[in-house]
């Protein structure tokens, strides 16, 4: 009985031989050892690139971050020089920006930026602690910051009413600073200041600070926009250009 079990049972191993190299030979394991060394070689080589990319990613992230510190390092120190010259308040020492990262994947990464002033010897955020005029002071210096940084190759900046709540001093101050902007930008081809206001007197003052400055032409003339009446009873907008000299 022993014996008849044992050869049933390889009776039985032999015939499950035969239904595998029968199954062996369909199509869909046909040349089945150099398949799988073909996906083995793309496999390996994959996560190799995977790794690799990896790196590079990691590399790039540290290098976007160091980018980001330096260019926020360089617009601080634009914006400590323009608000010495501008600012003529005793209050507030100095500005800059902050910024703070907030917390995610490095794919989603992004950060918040906030304005802090120094005053008293202490970092507070300028939000909700300054005047209106100090706020629009604070908001033309940094972005004459982001323009002189950024933009050297783009060089058109315009400015709409930027003495809007500014009292005599800070206003002249601006004026100094932008005298100062285009002086220093006056051999580069493409640029141009456009400034939008109807303060009289900021004219006069932008006109007296360029003309302390050398090494560059004068602009020959200003442009005063004016709504006038037609001979239809119509309101017409009107442009007229007037020399510096009649100011």
């Amino acid at each position: 009985n022993t014996k008849a079990q044992c050869e049933g049972r390889r009776a039985e191993k032999k015939e499950q031989i035969r239904s595998l190299k029968r199954k062996l030979k369909t199509e869909e394991y046909k040349d089945i050892d150099e398949r799988h060394r073909r996906k083995m070689i793309e496999y390996e080589t994959t996560t190799i690139a995977v790794e690799d990319l990896e790196k590079y990613h990691s590399a790039l992230d540290k290098a976007l971050l160091r980018y980001h510190g330096m260019k926020i390092a360089d617009i601080n120190k634009i914006i400590r020089e323009l608000w010495t010259l501008t600012y003529k308040g005793e209050d507030i020492a100095n500005i800059k920006l902050e910024s703070g990262q907030e917390k995610g994947s490095r794919a989603a990464r992004s950060y918040n930026y906030r304005v802090v002033m120094t005053k008293g010897g202490a970092e507070l955020d300028m939000r909700g602690r300054c005047s209106a005029g100090q706020r629009v002071l604070a908001s033309i210096v940094i972005r004459l910051a982001l323009a002189e940084t950024f933009c050297l190759n783009c060089g058109v900046m315009c400015l709409d009413e930027p003495t809007t709540n500014l009292d005599y001093a800070n206003k002249r101050g601006l004026a100094v600073a932008l005298a100062q902007i285009i002086a220093n930008r006056a051999s580069q081809t493409n640029f141009q200041l456009v400034v939008i206001t109807h303060d009289e007197e900021f004219v006069t003052m932008m006109k007296n600070e360029l003309s302390a400055h050398s090494g560059f032409s004068m602009p020959e003339r200003y442009f005063q926009v004016s709504r006038e009446e037609g001979s239809d009873g119509k309101h017409y907008s009107k442009i007229h250009a007037i020399d510096w000299d009649e100011l």
